[in-house]
């Protein structure tokens, strides 16, 4: 048999070791990841429900994983800058991102430039907690039921001013869906972040607001505010004595906040697979739900596809309301 020339021998050869290498690199890949510490950024500032979100799943995920879970906060730009961080690194499962349904759903219906990021750069990993929002007035106020401050809303058009995070936010859009719904219409009033709303329903500049429980619990504890209603399916564990919107009259009425584990577009399925199982195993020890209780929000693993189908399905909800409002960001 007439052997074939040098050249061609060494490029089949060269082939041969590269279709093994990237074969045995597929096959290795799920079994060696990871092999050093994975970091999980945080779109916000430290101290709010994404960021505690974070803290209380990276100690046991790390544990899980056999290397460290490093939580680095990324805060500003209404998520862009931690997304745009998770879109640009290598899709290998060492970068992820704590996501905020709030700036994945609601800040792409929003906003007036091109986005830098969209939901099609990343990947989902898994659902992690879910928070409804609650509706919460000064307590001085005279409505002390959902009936009677959609009555009083009625008969007062524009005299509720309602406080939200920013124009744009999640919270504007709730108050934008609930006067929607409700066939009321208030007075929005937008500050920079859920702190400085709340500082001024509390000195009484504004009355009504919504957000997740974990600010507001303490001032509802001494006193000082008063929640009407939760925007969820179900109540609150740390909240029992408070009707859901359904309850209360308002039964399309559902804004509740999620927080899940993305990681960028492309990664490999073996390695989103494995942080989905592991995440799994976290959420649902009794520790992690006992915490997430205590934050005024319920433990709640979900898979890549079902996070992928609850995306689509809010975001197509969301577009309705915020069209109709004509809702846009800063």
């Amino acid at each position: 048999m007439r052997s074939l020339p040098l050249s061609r021998r060494r490029t089949l050869a060269a082939s041969a070791a590269l279709l093994a290498a990237v074969t045995l690199g597929a096959s290795a890949q799920p079994g060696t990841y990871p092999s050093r510490p994975v970091t999980l950024l945080v779109p916000t500032a430290a101290g709010g429900t994404t960021d505690i979100s974070a803290r209380m799943l990276g100690v046991p995920l790390g544990t899980a994983l056999g290397q460290p879970v490093v939580v680095d906060n990324r805060g500003g730009g209404n998520g862009a800058i931690a997304a745009i961080a998770v879109k640009r690194a290598e899709a290998d499962g060492y970068t992820l991102l704590m996501q905020y349904s709030g700036y994945h759903v609601i800040t792409p219906l929003v906003s007036k430039q091109t986005p830098q990021w969209g939901p099609q750069d990343l990947t989902a990993v898994a659902n992690v907690i879910s928070a409804p929002q609650i509706v919460v007035v000064r307590a001085d106020l005279p409505y002390k039921t959902m009936a009677e401050f959609v009555a009083y809303a009625k008969a007062n058009p524009g005299k509720v001013n309602y406080a939200s995070s920013g124009n744009g936010s999640l919270q504007h859009a709730t108050g934008a869906m609930l006067e929607q719904q409700a066939g009321i219409r208030m007075t929005h009033i937008p500050y920079k972040g859920t702190g400085p709303a709340l500082q001024d329903l509390l000195a009484g500049q504004v009355d009504i607001t919504f957000g997740t429980a974990p600010p507001f619990i303490p001032h509802i504890h001494s006193g000082k505010l008063r929640v009407l209603a939760t925007t969820g399916k179900a109540r609150l564990p740390s909240l029992p004595d408070v009707p859901t919107t359904a309850e209360a009259g308002l039964p399309k009425l559902d804004a509740t906040s999620w927080f899940a584990v993305y990681a960028p577009a492309k990664t490999p399925k073996p390695i989103v697979d494995k942080l989905s199982a592991d995440i799994a195993k976290v959420v649902g020890t009794p520790a992690f739900q006992k915490k997430a209780e205590e934050q005024g929000a319920t433990a709640d693993y979900q898979t890549p596809t079902q996070l992928d189908a609850k995306v689509k399905k809010e975001s197509e909800d969301w577009a309705a309301v915020v069209k109709a409002a004509k809702i846009e960001a800063d």
